[in-house]
Parts: structure tokens; C-alpha cells; sequence
């Protein structure tokens, strides 16, 4: 038996159960110091958390909020700056996933790692334990202004509410990986998302159905809204939402639930994993089981037809 076929074999699966999401439209709006910043995101989890969520997902780069009251003249130092408040970040996220007994996806945050500057997503779970996941693939924004760093491995969690992956924003719109990390046996993909425009935010936004239909998977995705002073951070384009797979069981539009764009709100729903299982063996289409490997494995023939 094949490593993909163990990963998604029912007898390998976690147990079936309902998951809630949370999906946080996060507002940027400028404050005045790191109070400024917690007392927000508490505030946010406190609405989150009295809905009892499995998981909570915040927006990526959603910590670019603290450039509000940081010298941003020169941006790609400013975003590097922001490295000084990842441990106050992780100390608040760790606190708030044990408060509230939930595992939270605390966005992304700038984080400079051996001297590189990382876009990193961070997975605190409600024992105090924190994971990462790195972008693997970087905008021209996040290259060219802020001269950033690729993250290179990817990472499939197991909880014990399913097997999850981050995929942080453009990351959705290259297949490749969320195949590989499907055929690891995910069960959602979350993807914490920042795009200034309504197209970003289109693009992100058919990606994430594409990746439900193709792996049979549920995604999660969600993004910064409002806008700061501040170089490429002042307008910003978002909407939640929790993507089924588009067959019998799931949602008519493959949409268990979604928020109102560009407007301060949580987006929450509840996914059944077992209705996954099922799917996966009894579909319409059973896209993750029906690769061709064998044809996947072949060079693609150039043929001459003038």
C-alpha cells in the first residue's frame, strides 16, 4: 500500500467528527502602540471563542497593524522591525488558544529567521505547543519591496480534529502543493490571505474551490480588511469564507458559510470530516483517488503540427 493510500484509507483517518471554524475578516485600522494591538485581538477572540470553535483563523500579515506607530520610511526595514514583537505575538496567541481551548491559526507574522526575513503562519494549540508553516511562494509585492525570503518544506498537522495544512495565500494558487499535502491525508486547508484588490482577492478565492473540488478537502480562507497608512497597506480587499467540495453531501455551492466584504466580522461553520471519508470513495467524482500517477510520471510531448 502506497503512502498516499494509507493516508487516506478510513481505517487511517482520524475519527470522524463535526468541526467548527472561525474565520476572522480582520480589521486594520491604526493604534497607537502594542496595547493598541491586544486589546483588539482579544477582543476578537473573545467574540470568537463564546461560539466554541475547533480552530480560529486569522488573516496573514495581519500583524502589519503594529507599523501604524513604527517608522515605515524605508518599508522593507519597517517589516523587518517588526521581528521585535514575535515573541510578545506568540506569548499573547499561545495564552489565548489555552484561554479558550482552541487551536488558532494566528495569521501570518514577518519573522526573521538566520538573518532572513520569513512570512511565517504559526499554529498555537490549546496545550501551549506552537508550529509553523513558512510561504513558499512569495509575491513580486513581498520580493521586490520587502525583499523577502521563501520558506521551502511544508507541514501536515495532525490534531485531534483532523489533519490540517496552512497554505498562506498565493501559496493556494499553485496545486502542487496542495496535492502533496492531501495525499498526506489533510482534511482542511487553511489559508490566511492579505490582497489590496478585488482581482488578488478573486484569484485567491476560485483557488481555494479549485483545491476542495480537486482534493476533496474543505478550506478555510480569510483576509485583512480595512486599510493603514502605510506603503502598499492602504487599501485592502477581503472576505471569509469555509469552501466545501461541490457533490451531494457538502454545501449547493460549495459554500458552508461567508462574510459580507470588506466589513469587521468572524465568519463561522461547522464541517463534517466523516462526510469527507464518504466522499472520497463514493463521489460523483473521486478526483483525489482517480490521478493518473502513471500519466503524471511521463514527459509531456511538444508535437509539430505545421
Amino acid at each position: 500500500m502506497s503512502t498516499t493510500d494509507l493516508a487516506q484509507t478510513p481505517e487511517h483517518r482520524p475519527k470522524p467528527t463535526t468541526v467548527r471554524i472561525a474565520a476572522v475578516q480582520y480589521l486594520l485600522r491604526a493604534i497607537d502602540d502594542w496595547a493598541g494591538f491586544e486589546n483588539q485581538v482579544r477582543f476578537v477572540m473573545k467574540a470568537a471563542g463564546e461560539y466554541k470553535p475547533q480552530f480560529v483563523m486569522f488573516p496573514e500579515i495581519f500583524t502589519t497593524q503594529l507599523l501604524s506607530f513604527m517608522d515605515t520610511q524605508d518599508v522593507s526595514a519597517a517589516v523587518r522591525n517588526l521581528h521585535q514583537y514575535t515573541e510578545a505575538y506568540t506569548a499573547l496567541f499561545r495564552e489565548l488558544a489555552a484561554r479558550w481551548g482552541t487551536h488558532i491559526i494566528g495569521g501570518s507574522h514577518p519573522t526573521i529567521i538566520d538573518g532572513q526575513l520569513i512570512n511565517r503562519a504559526y499554529l498555537f494549540t490549546p496545550e501551549g505547543r506552537v508550529f509553523t508553516q513558512d510561504k513558499i511562494h512569495l509575491t513580486r509585492w513581498e520580493r521586490e519591496k520587502w525583499r523577502g525570503d521563501p520558506g521551502h518544506h511544508l507541514n501536515v498537522f495532525d490534531t485531534p480534529h483532523g489533519r490540517i495544512a496552512i497554505l498562506i495565500c498565493y501559496d493556494i494558487e499553485f496545486p502542487e502543493l496542495s496535492r502533496m499535502v492531501c495525499e498526506k491525508g489533510a482534511d482542511i486547508l487553511f489559508v490566511p490571505s492579505c490582497t489590496d484588490d478585488r482581482q488578488g482577492f478573486w484569484r485567491v478565492r476560485y483557488c481555494c474551490h479549485a483545491r476542495a473540488i480537486e482534493n476533496q478537502v474543505y478550506v478555510a480562507v480569510t483576509g485583512t480588511v480595512g486599510n493603514l497608512a502605510v506603503e502598499g497597506l492602504g487599501l485592502h480587499f477581503g472576505q471569509a469564507a469555509i469552501i466545501t467540495p461541490s457533490d451531494f453531501p457538502f454545501a449547493r455551492d460549495g459554500i458552508a458559510a461567508e462574510g459580507v466584504p470588506n466589513m469587521e466580522q468572524i465568519v463561522i461553520a461547522d464541517v463534517d470530516l466523516s462526510k469527507l471519508v464518504s466522499n472520497r470513495i463514493n463521489g460523483t467524482t473521486i478526483p483525489l483517488y482517480d490521478k493518473r500517477h502513471d500519466v503524471y510520471d511521463n514527459e509531456v510531448d511538444i508535437v509539430n503540427t505545421r
